[in-house]
């Protein structure tokens, strides 16, 4: 097996990794009615209570928290979309276009470790954003062909 053959293998197990792991998330959120109906605004809450970036803060109190019911619906639709497009193969590119921006704005909702925190504990506190970050920049830079 060439170099290349496993370098698309690794990647496609990674994708089809993460479409399943976006679809876990995305059917809790679609077969229950919780989150969409609440569970966004209280998560949105929470964050402003408990640590979120200062950059951030007036989207998610002015915009996302009056309107959570709209946006809740909004990421449990995008994370299934998201999960279908990792499953398939089919325009994965635009699929980790917009799970890399849904995982930069929940990195940076929910993962503010504190004004005086030392650096490396910006990068320790958003490890289950940041990973998955990566994940879809990989995904946004190899070729077509091995994705």
């Amino acid at each position: 097996m060439s170099a290349a053959d496993q370098q698309s293998k690794a990647l496609a197990f990674l994708r089809i990794s993460i479409g399943l792991l976006f679809l876990i998330l995305s059917e809790y959120k679609l077969a229950s009615t919780k989150f969409i109906w609440g569970g966004m605004a209280q998560d949105i809450a929470g964050f402003l209570k408990e640590g979120s970036y200062a950059f951030i803060r007036p989207l998610l109190k002015n915009i996302i928290l009056p309107h959570a019911v709209f946006f809740g619906a909004v990421v449990a639709i995008s994370e299934l979309l998201i999960a279908l497009s990792l499953l398939t193969g089919v325009l994965v590119r635009w699929a980790s276009l917009g799970g890399l921006t849904m995982v930069l704005l929940f990195l940076f909702s929910s993962n503010y470790p504190g004004p005086n925190s030392p650096f490396w504990l910006f990068f320790g506190a958003s490890l289950e954003n940041s990973v998955l970050a990566l994940c879809f920049i990989a995904f946004l830079i190899s070729p077509p062909d091995q994705c």
